[in-house]
């Protein structure tokens, strides 16, 4: 049967243009990794079993889940499905699909389907002010994953229901385990971007707060997952319990959704969420063995450092007037990611489609910097990119005619109550953030290509002398690749 659902999603998702799959935000999940999700499930010997489906396309998340039902033997008095699918040509197929399966397991099962044409999030939240919780014993979910505008009216609804969130998947997660019975168990194929960031603290909350987390998986190729619809986000699924008691943690993980190499490690929690992040950030191992924590080597925070990062204040559009395609009297540098690569800005950049400089006024002064040695880092790497944070050194020595530099908001910036730092303590700032560790240390709790303000303060970084020490080097070293920075950084610890 999930073979035969595997066909027929392929052929509606090459129906469906790339502009209305945008638009609902909804991507059809593989016959493989549906499987590999019900499976995650403990079916308990309950008297019935009722299951949420919140967007289920065609039914390959419901069709998966009782296939596994049938494979575990479990054998349930009653099976009560609940399916939301609100797009016309889908809902029509999933009725057919159910119809079709319940003549395949009439034997094997008392089941009762139902295809439920309304907004999840309005029905949910209805339930939820009415009170009528508990509805669930399984959620399986793979859920549409859209931006929700902060004065929508799905975004004012979930406030009403206690929720704030700002993607419609998290949205569909959060009101899932709202609709579980204590001891419910929800499965749920989702971006990774939940794991942190200020905009889903709350979020993270609720999961942490209501939920234990029994299992995370990764994968490894980040494009695989949704192979076929050019899904770029990196997902994991991810199996919750109501109200359980939070245990170690699962954490697996395969190339892709055929899961040939799947493997999988236990870690205690504290690994997970430290007991001592007020942000609450899930952090997520890369690599199949465990990688060291930064904190148990390096535990100072850039307060500590007297050390400031921000987001770059040029905002181009908004001082369209004072920007200028090349330097000249009056203005001062104005720095893109672009003109930074590896170790060489590149300045003032020839025939490219950003400006180079910016007038130095009363007007335009307020989001410049005196001029002096900064650390950047790009707020943005692409998919193919080998790592996720890109740092480069702005050498005050390189422009003995400007009395200021501008940051364009792409970038972040590390300063001192918006001045310059210390040349060797710039230099080593770049080094240390441009090493493996670090990089491998973001990516446990950062599944997205964006780099924060907010991130980067989220890092503990060396005491004072060793950056220092490490910039020292670096200025003497200035070709060194990145196996001579990991070299180097390994030997200072």
């Amino acid at each position: 049967m999930l073979k035969t659902l595997d066909k027929i999603r392929q052929d509606i998702s090459a129906e469906i243009d790339s502009e209305r799959k945008s638009d609902l935000g909804q991507f059809m999940t593989p016959s493989s990794i549906a499987d590999f999700m019900a499976s995650l499930f403990d079916f308990r010997n309950l008297d019935s079993c009722r299951l949420l489906d919140a967007g289920a396309g065609i039914g390959s998340l419901s069709i998966a889940f009782l296939e596994n039902l049938r494979k575990e033997d479990f054998k349930f008095k009653r099976v009560k499905m609940e399916a939301f699918e609100i797009d016309e040509k889908l809902k029509e197929k999933l009725k057919e699909v159910f119809a079709c399966y319940k003549v395949l397991a009439s034997n094997d099962f008392d089941i009762e389907t139902s295809v439920i044409e309304k907004d999840f999030i309005k029905f949910a939240v209805s339930k939820i002010l009415s009170e009528s919780k508990n509805l669930f014993t399984h959620a399986i979910l793979n859920p549409p994953y859209k931006k929700i505008s902060s004065d929508s009216e799905h975004r004012l609804l979930l406030r009403k229901a206690g929720i704030e969130t700002v993607n419609l998947y998290s949205a569909f997660v959060a009101l899932s385990v709202e609709l579980l019975e204590s001891s419910g168990q929800l499965v749920a194929i989702i971006p990774r971007s939940f794991c942190n960031g200020s905009y889903y603290r709350p979020f993270r909350d609720l999961l942490l707060n209501k939920t234990a987390i029994r299992q995370i998986h990764l994968f490894d190729a980040r494009d695989k997952a949704f192979g076929n619809d050019d899904v770029l986000q990196e997902n994991v699924i991810i199996f919750l319990e109501r109200d359980g008691l939070q245990n170690d943690v699962v954490i697996s993980r395969s190339t892709d959704g055929n899961f040939d190499d799947y493997s999988e490690q236990i870690l205690s929690f504290d690994q997970i969420v430290s007991i001592n992040d007020k942000d609450r950030f899930i952090h997520i191992p890369i690599e199949r063995a465990s990688i060291i924590k930064l904190s148990e080597i390096f535990d100072k925070e850039l307060s500590e450092l007297f050390i400031e990062v921000s987001t770059g204040p040029v905002v181009d559009f908004r001082v369209k007037e004072y920007i200028r395609q090349m330097p000249e009297e009056g203005t001062v540098p104005l720095f893109y990611p672009g003109h930074f690569s590896g170790n060489i800005l590149e300045y003032p950049k020839q025939n490219w489609k950003k400006p180079n400089a910016i007038h130095f006024n009363l007007k335009t002064e307020k989001w410049l910097y005196p001029k002096g040695f900064y650390s950047v880092v790009r707020r943005f790497s692409s998919k193919e990119q080998k790592r996720r944070i890109y740092a480069s050194v702005v050498n005050a020595d390189c422009f003995p005619d400007t009395i200021a530099f501008g940051f364009e908001n792409h970038l972040n910036v590390f300063h001192s109550k918006k001045r310059g730092i210390n040349e060797f303590l710039a230099y080593g700032l770049a080094s240390f953030l441009n090493s493996t560790m670090v990089d491998q240390y973001f990516r446990r709790f950062s599944g997205h290509t964006q780099v924060n303000a907010a991130d980067l303060r989220k890092l503990k970084y060396p005491d004072l002398d060793t950056l220092v020490l490490l910039g020292r080097w670096a200025k003497e070293n200035e070709n060194h690749t990145q196996e001579m920075i990991d070299e180097k950084l390994s030997s200072l610890f």
